[in-house]
């Protein structure tokens, strides 16, 4: 499979009155041709402001990419006109936004709001482009479509939404399509719902995507590789089999143990990560992470550990202690 698209060294900036945020900082990461990807981090950590920036939808004056480049299909989207982005948001890339009712236009119906980028990107007719809007409400599971497409937002649960949005961000037959925090304000039954859809769709269209999300558990079972986030940086990047069995950043780990597991015994205590992410206008000295971590070293305290080969497969670590924490990975079972 070839690289769809590939993220080097972005850096996308907030400047507030308390000073810059440095939301992503100097982030890489890549997807490839019809792969799931998932960017994994706390609330904060810039997993968000990382797909804005693909789209290029990242809110001025305030904010702004300040470096790097964001190459898909070989083109650097940073150095596209505003016209030409047009063209790539919807047609190439679609995008399923975290709340959907603040997504959509509550004033257009669900028809007018399926069909509007039928007709800006592929040229359809009004006629043809309900008939495809139709088409792909019954392809995300809603039934009526007919009849549905007359309505409008506030008539939708919130699964319904989220599967026309789901149907918006296909509509076009794009390549990628970047899924921020997809299932958030869903109930649990229909998280599982909306998941297994995307990943039916996804692997009957060919689509690559990339999922935003905290939830562990969605990248165990959806994801082939993960990036794991935090204070704007990657950290930690594997398969998704590999980082499940061999977490190689306390971080990692951290997330891992504070999710409850069925294989493991009901008394088994859950243990949080203490304290909370940094201030990202004032980062600590070296690593981030160690304010948090139980394992650091004097040398966390000065100098910023670079990501390096921690297994083979691609399996990197932005931790100097990374081949060390199998004695955490023990004490984490008594």
């Amino acid at each position: 499979m070839g690289t769809l698209l590939e993220v080097q060294n972005l850096k996308t900036h907030f400047v507030t009155r308390s000073g810059v945020v440095r939301a992503v900082d100097d982030v890489s990461w890549d997807v490839s041709e019809s792969e799931t990807v998932a960017l994994v981090g706390e609330s904060g950590c810039g997993k968000s402001v990382s797909a804005l920036s693909i789209m290029r939808l990242v809110a001025g004056p305030a904010g702004r990419i300040v470096g790097g480049q964001i190459l898909f299909k070989g083109r650097d989207l940073l150095r596209l006109s505003e016209e030409e982005m047009r063209h790539v948001r919807g047609r190439e890339i679609g995008m399923i936004f975290q709340e959907p009712m603040t997504s959509l236009n509550p004033v257009l119906t669900i028809g007018r709001q399926l069909t509007e980028g039928l007709e800006i990107h592929l040229g359809q007719a009004p006629t043809e482009a309900r008939r495809r809007a139709a088409e792909l409400l019954g392809m995300v599971g809603i039934p009526d479509p007919e009849r549905r497409l007359t309505q409008y937002p506030h008539q939708f649960s919130g699964g319904m939404r989220q599967r026309m949005m789901i149907a918006m961000a296909l509509a076009c037959k794009p390549s990628l399509i970047l899924a921020d925090e997809p299932t958030t304000a869903l109930d649990v039954t229909i998280q599982a719902q909306i998941l297994e859809l995307m990943k039916d769709l996804s692997r009957r269209f060919g689509v690559a995507m990339l999922i935003i999300t905290h939830n562990l558990g969605v990248v165990a079972r959806y994801a082939d590789r993960v990036n794991v986030m935090y204070a704007g940086r990657i950290i930690e990047r594997g398969t998704a089999r590999e980082l499940y069995a061999n977490p190689r950043h306390p971080y990692t780990l951290g997330l891992l143990r504070s999710v409850p597991r069925l294989d493991e015994p009901r008394r088994a205590r859950l243990d949080p990560i203490e304290g909370q992410p940094p201030d990202l206008t004032r980062l600590p000295s070296g690593c981030s992470f160690t304010p948090r971590c139980g394992f650091a070293v004097e040398r966390c305290h000065v100098e910023v550990p670079p990501l390096r080969e921690v297994n083979t497969g691609g399996h990197v670590s932005a931790c100097w202690e990374a081949e060390n924490l199998d004695r955490a990975r023990t004490a984490a079972r008594t």
